[in-house]
């Protein structure tokens, strides 16, 4: 697992209720590993935006901010947010229709009971961490 830099994003995932957190950590090493492999992308800023983990492509300006959080106010469910004025959610839509659950045009939702399709999730990481790269190409980064 990708070692917390950040201290008050540790804090939030260590408040989270433990079926949550286990799967948003697996999602968060989903977006550090998926970054990896893309060479364009470069080094991800792990921070905090309005509470929830953020990650960012500070350095390479690559691609829109990615949020992962539990939904609330339960707990058996977590999301993968981005910015809504994109065109992510339409293309993700598109890619993938019938296999993941969109809550309007800035979120993918999951239950903690399910196991996501980890390749999709995988591909819509990276389509958004190299959205500014790939939003007029139409290609999937894998």
């Amino acid at each position: 697992m990708t070692p917390f830099k950040n201290s008050a994003v540790k804090n939030v995932f260590d408040a989270y209720p433990e079926n949550s957190k286990v799967k948003l950590l697996h999602l968060r090493q989903l977006i550090f590993d998926t970054a990896a492999a893309i060479k364009d992308v470069g080094e991800i800023e792990e921070t905090l935006k309005w509470g929830q983990p953020a990650y960012l492509t500070t350095a390479s300006q690559s691609g829109t901010t990615i949020r992962i959080d539990q939904v609330k106010p339960k707990d058996d469910a977590y999301g993968l947010f981005v910015h809504c004025q994109t065109s992510l959610m339409a293309t993700y839509r598109e890619l993938y229709p019938g296999k993941l659950e969109f809550e309007g045009n800035r979120m993918l939702r999951f239950h903690v009971d399910q196991a996501p399709p980890e390749g999709i999730v995988k591909n819509c990481i990276a389509l958004a961490l190299t959205y500014h790269l790939d939003k007029n190409k139409g290609q999937l980064p894998f």
